[in-house]
C-alpha cells in the first residue's frame, strides 16, 4: 500500500459503515493548529477573540479540505479500519433485530 492509498482510502468499520480516511483525520488538528498559530497575533492574545477567529476561519477551510479529500478518495478502493475486522466471525454476531418483541 502506497502513501496515497494509506492517506486517502476510505475506511470501513466493523459494521461496514464508511468512516473518514486518514487524510481527513489529520486535516482537523493540522488546520486548528495552523489557524490558531496564525490567529494569536491577530487577536493580540485575547483568548475569547482568538477562540472565535479560530473556529470562524477553520470551519470553511475544513469544509473545502474535506470536500477535496472526498473527491480524491472516491477513486480509491476502501480499506478496513483495523486489520482485526477481517477476522470477525459474522455468524456469532447478534443482530439488534433479533431482540424485537412480537
Amino acid at each position: 500500500m502506497g502513501l496515497k492509498e494509506y492517506l486517502f482510502a476510505p475506511r470501513k468499520d466493523h459494521r461496514g459503515w464508511s468512516t473518514p480516511s486518514e487524510a481527513a483525520r489529520f486535516l482537523l488538528p493540522i488546520t486548528l493548529i495552523v489557524v490558531g498559530w496564525w490567529a494569536w497575533p491577530k487577536t493580540d492574545g485575547n483568548f475569547v477573540m482568538w477562540f472565535g477567529v479560530v473556529f470562524f476561519v477553520s470551519t470553511p477551510l475544513l469544509t473545502v479540505g474535506w470536500w477535496l479529500i472526498s473527491l480524491i478518495s472516491a477513486r480509491i478502493e476502501s480499506r478496513v479500519l483495523f486489520d482485526s475486522i477481517n477476522h470477525i466471525d459474522r455468524s456469532k454476531k447478534v443482530s439488534i433485530h433479533s431482540f424485537r418483541k412480537p
